[in-house]
């Protein structure tokens, strides 16, 4: 039977799988400058060009278009299944504790290292079961093919560059979130909050702050330095917070004291699961005794809208949910301020329900409430839907039950995949539910390695039952 020699493949080659996936996590893949034949970058162009390497020795026809996508195809059939994945990765912070972040380290059935699970675990997943259906003989009608990103975690300009070439495959899915299946990504509403003031001259002031790095990514780092206070009184003031937060709180120097704030960070879809460094630190300077001033002001009333531990954007007026894909979750995640400016991007994650009316316009009305600027670029990215009862859905849910067993319904998620924006484009795998935290997006992010294994059992079956005679 098909399944039993799937699992045989697999199990054969998980030392092969394991190796490819450390080749391609080695590299340091995050966003960086464009370079020739790299439009995001050295990191991303590298990836590309060695999962083309990988691709190609296992037979498959390989392309690089113009170094933004990569592809594979199975055979030259016509167009049946896209399967989208993707080689870049979100930047690392300091906190790793079991390996470097690029030193692959497997332990027991967990291999660690940035990328591993979002989304170059996955991706070879992919991969391997493109080879076992190829090296097992399986006939197809049509063909299946790989499409390796680099650009996914800052925009997915990417797919959009191979979509303005290519047309959208009947069916596609995403390996980038999770099963049973995504049927439904949340809409999203990315915004800047500004503030311009006069400058802060009187004491006590604030002279800078920031902290994040990516607006996909909840912080677990941010700093500030404050004149005119003695530390002794500052430190009171973070004790206070401290223990209200969990953050833990770090001062340096006198007369102008550096505030190094830690937290957990974590993926923006999902704030609940952090505990945000950056609407820490904002809290904690509202909560200073500051000179009142405008700057001040402004700064405290950006901290009633977005104070520490409301994921649900219960006090700037968009809390909302509903029956099909749940609750809007938002969090601050980018924070930056001197003595005559200060901005923050937040991220909100949006039910079906949401329009610009109920989310953009009340936002919008809060910022102007509040003295702020919300950025004209705010507006909201509508949610995307699949409906459970197509056929396509069917098909992965049937392959998601015969090999775990267990009863598959399609799921809601906060996360935005490569599939927003296709016309009959899911997210399937490859996180299992109930599995353990993988840290995505954190440290000491890992994939487990058995499930990395069921998974690729599940996509060569999804390949067969749509590509197959």
């Amino acid at each position: 039977m098909l399944k039993e020699k799937l699992k045989d493949y697999m199990e054969a080659h998980r030392q092969e799988m394991i190796d490819d996936i450390s080749a391609l996590v080695s590299i340091q893949s995050d966003r960086g400058t464009p370079v020739e034949g790299g439009p995001f970058g050295a990191g991303p162009k590298a990836a590309l060009h060695k999962a083309m390497e990988i691709c190609a020795g296992y037979g498959f026809e390989t392309r690089n278009w113009d170094g933004y996508v990569g592809t594979a195809d199975l055979n030259g059939g016509p167009s049946c299944l896209d399967i989208l994945a993707h080689l870049d990765v979100v930047p690392v912070s300091d906190g790793w504790t079991v390996t470097a972040p690029f030193t692959p380290k497997l332990v027991g059935n967990k291999l660690y290292g940035r990328g591993s699970a979002d989304d170059k675990g996955p991706a070879v997943a992919a991969l391997y079961a493109m080879r076992a259906v190829k090296e097992l003989g399986i006939p197809l009608k049509g063909n299946c093919r790989l499409i390796l990103g680099t650009d996914e975690e800052c925009g997915s300009g990417d797919i959009g560059h191979y979509y303005s070439q290519v047309p959208e495959a009947p069916y596609t899915f995403s390996p980038d979130a999770n099963f049973p299946c995504i049927n439904i990504e949340k809409g999203s509403l990315r915004g800047w909050y500004k503030a311009d003031y006069p400058e802060m001259t009187a004491l006590p002031r604030v002279l800078s702050a920031k902290g994040g790095t990516k607006i996909n990514v909840v912080p677990n780092k941010a700093e500030a330095v404050v004149e005119g206070m003695d530390r002794a009184d500052i430190q009171a003031v973070c004790d206070a917070v401290s223990a209200e937060t969990g953050l833990s709180f770090t001062l340096s120097g006198d007369g102008k004291v550096k505030i190094d704030v830690t937290g957990r960070d974590g993926h923006a879809a999902m704030p609940e699961h952090a505990n945000n460094a950056v609407t820490g630190l904002v809290a904690l300077l509202c909560a200073l005794p500051l000179a009142d001033c405008e700057g001040v002001r402004k700064l405290r009333a950006f901290g009633r809208l977005y104070p520490h531990g409301d994921y649900s954007g219960l006090a700037a007026g968009i809390a909302m949910e509903d029956k099909e894909s749940g609750a809007l979750t938002c969090c601050l995640d980018i924070f930056s301020m001197d003595t005559r400016h200060f901005e923050g991007q937040t991220d909100c994650r949006c039910p079906i329900c949401a329009t610009g009316e109920n989310v953009t316009g009340v936002a919008r009305a809060g910022a102007e409430a509040a003295g702020l600027t919300l950025d004209e670029s705010c507006t909201l990215n509508p949610p995307h839907y699949v409906p459970a009862d197509s056929p396509f859905i069917q098909t992965l849910l049937a392959a998601y039950e015969k090999y775990t067993g267990q009863k598959g319904q399609p799921l809601a998620i906060g996360g935005g995949t490569y599939t927003h924006h296709l016309k009959n484009g899911v997210a399937f795998g490859c996180e299992f539910p109930g599995g353990e935290d993988n840290h995505m997006h954190g440290n000491d992010e890992f994939v487990n390695i058995d499930e990395l294994i069921l998974s690729a059992q599940i996509f060569a079956e999804v390949i067969v039952q749509l590509c197959g005679e």
